[in-house]
């Protein structure tokens, strides 16, 4: 395993000036975020048992881990248990405030340096610092859009105006539950959850061919891609692997990650910091 400097230890300086030099070369910019670029804007990483349980203290008493409740069948046996969870992750994620870094991601692309996202959250943080939908591939779907839980109705819709009222102790819906507008039967989030053959995914993969497009179009200009890869680790891959695809020709990956920071042969930037700290210092590098 390729070595990475400790954080102010030797070579910590050059590896953050030789990330920022790299943005500050590039035609475009990729970034690929996981859970842990929310972290600091107050939001939990679902990272563990224990870690669930300090966010929702009620599941601990239910003896119920994250992947036990991000499961589609729960929509169809107990759906206020199901919308207590997705209800409550719901107005979470719309009161969260993004932290400063997301902010320098959005200024550090330019009519002449454009920026994409890749992302496996579902918050919505970087629609709402500014970055547009259609550049914003959200490869696990996004709690803002609602589906019908029926196989009927194929319409997505986009959450706005629905509100779910949850009991906090029990952490349940409370009725009425979020319904379809085409057939009034139960709605769902637009998520990909865990062994879920019911989800919808044709916003995703619209967005999706699109940016599939947009890098094709920058391999054929020969244009300089940086990946940026930000709180996104091993244990669920799919943004990971799409960093290191999309950064494979040039080496230009910049990796942010506490926990699993190392760059395999050394092809990229390491930084093993928090993101919005990460992202701070390079904007101060890049002012």
């Amino acid at each position: 395993m390729d070595s990475v400097s400790p954080e102010g230890g030797p070579g910590f300086d050059a590896e953050l000036h030789r990330a920022a030099e790299l943005i500050a070369g590039a035609d475009a910019l990729l970034y690929c975020a996981g859970a842990g670029i929310g972290v600091d804007s107050g939001l939990p990483d679902f990272r563990g048992t224990e870690g669930f349980w300090r966010a929702y203290p009620p599941y601990r008493r239910l003896g119920l881990a994250f992947e036990e409740l991000a499961d589609p069948v729960h929509f169809v046996d107990d759906p206020e248990l199901a919308w207590g969870f997705y209800g409550h992750r719901l107005a979470l994620y719309r009161r969260t405030v993004p932290h400063a870094g997301f902010d320098a991601l959005l200024n550090w692309a330019t009519a002449e340096r454009p920026a994409r996202v890749f992302t496996s959250n579902v918050d919505g943080q970087f629609q709402c610092v500014g970055f547009a939908d259609d550049y914003v591939v959200e490869c696990h779907g996004s709690i803002h859009h609602l589906q019908c839980l029926s196989g009927g109705c194929p319409e997505i819709w986009p959450a706005d105006g629905v509100e779910v009222r949850v009991d906090e102790s029990s952490m349940r819906g409370l009725p009425p539950l979020p319904s379809c507008p085409r057939c009034g039967g139960l709605a769902r989030p637009n998520i990909l959850m865990f062994g879920d053959g019911g989800w919808r995914p044709a916003h995703t993969e619209a967005v999706a061919r699109r940016h599939v497009q947009w890098l094709r179009g920058l391999r054929a200009d020969g244009a300089r891609l940086v990946v940026l890869e930000i709180g996104a680790g091993t244990a669920v891959p799919t943004v990971r692997r799409h960093a290191e695809l999309a950064a494979a020709a040039t080496g230009a990956l910049i990796r942010i990650n506490t926990r699993e920071p190392t760059v395999r042969h050394g092809h990229g930037v390491s930084l093993p910091l928090p993101a919005a700290e990460a992202l701070s210092r390079l904007d101060a590098l890049l002012s």
